[in-house]
């Protein structure tokens, strides 16, 4: 009788504690990583002077990356091929992570990433943002074979990045509830073990209580984090993790850069776009959750005017051309979109 059964992308390690630092040594030494020692390290301009300072890693080689561009990730790619290292360590944030997994995979060696900051779903997804001349691109990668979240790092970055990802894994609700429409409507096809990985990811953090700086809640949003990344190694693309909630964020990131976090605004772009659904009960536990751990709701909380948010949604569809959200459903003309926004701040301005 055939089995059937297919294999799952996911990292070799997975460990989410505080200190994780110190463990990327052994881990970079493990020989299923690096036979000969050949490896490099990237850090980022934020705690790279400190986590250089704590690093005992016998050979390696640091690199710094101050620039989440394309052409920062190549030419790093291009140095790690050149200099033949076996493996690389991006440590930091979104930005020297994302760096790195492009890199590593332009220069064909296997890549850890040690998260400091958990401002999104980029830890371990197979997928690069990056900056070029034309706003931000995201570029297919391998992901990470290994995975550290160290808490203690966590706890120490800003306030705006150490747990904006707070944000973006809710809106996995909003990006599962999109697809469904793009099955209703257009017959797309849905991977149901993907969805259920993000929609649990979204679950596990809406309804987790304590502080947002405190381990478990951390080591929850962490975990959640990684969930929502294999989940879309599972479907081969952003899917499950990504509808109008992203659109949203894109646009106001290629309108108006600098605005806010990428789990900031997802947080913001999911809640518009459960509130254009009429899902109240997902709206209302959005909301919720980010009003909880002090995160932005409305246009005003991200620096914007009614006005600009609604020129981003407008423009939103532009950002990802064939793919179905609540935005392309609706179709929603900019005088109407001027007044759903002004309905959505009346609605969560208290």
């Amino acid at each position: 009788m055939p089995l059937l059964a297919r294999m799952l992308a996911a990292p070799l390690f997975i460990e989410v504690r505080a200190g994780a630092v110190a463990a990327l040594g052994d881990l970079l030494a493990d020989q299923r990583i690096a036979r000969e020692g050949r490896v490099a390290v990237v850090v980022g301009p934020g705690q790279g002077d400190g986590i250089c300072a704590d690093l005992q890693i016998d050979g390696a080689q640091i690199f710094r990356s101050g620039e989440g561009t394309y052409d920062a990730a190549v030419q790093l790619g291009q140095e790690l091929r050149a200099s033949r290292f076996e493996a690389v360590a991006g440590i930091g944030g979104g930005r020297t992570i994302d760096v790195t997994k492009f890199a590593a995979h332009m220069a064909g060696i296997p890549m850890v990433a040690v998260a400091t900051s958990l401002a999104h779903d980029g830890i371990c997804s197979p997928m690069s943002t990056l900056q070029h001349e034309s706003g931000p691109g995201s570029y297919g990668v391998v992901m990470p074979v290994a995975v550290l979240v160290d808490l203690d790092r966590v706890r120490q970055a800003p306030a705006a990045l150490s747990t904006a990802g707070i944000g973006d894994v809710v809106s996995n609700l909003s990006a599962v509830a999109d697809w469904e429409l793009a099955v209703a409507d257009v017959g797309e096809q849905m991977d149901g073990l993907a969805a259920a990985m993000a929609r649990s990811a979204a679950q596990a953090v809406l309804h987790q209580p304590g502080d947002a700086r405190g381990d478990e809640f951390l080591t929850i949003l962490a975990e959640s984090l990684v969930l929502s990344g294999i989940a879309m190694a599972v479907a081969g693309s952003s899917r499950p993790a990504s509808g109008g909630d992203h659109e949203i964020f894109h646009a106001v990131n290629k309108l108006y850069p600098g605005t806010a976090s990428h789990g900031e605004l997802a947080g913001v772009g999911a809640l518009f776009c459960a509130f254009l659904r009429e899902d109240r009960g997902q709206a209302a536990a959005i909301a919720d959750c980010l009003q909880r751990h002090q995160l932005p709701r409305l246009p005003a909380h991200l620096g914007l005017s009614e006005a600009e948010f609604a020129k981003a949604v407008a423009y939103a569809p532009e950002t990802r051309p064939g793919r179905y959200t609540i935005l392309e459903r609706l179709a929603l003309s900019e005088p109407e979109i001027t007044e759903k926004v002004g309905e959505y701040v009346a609605a969560y301005s208290g």
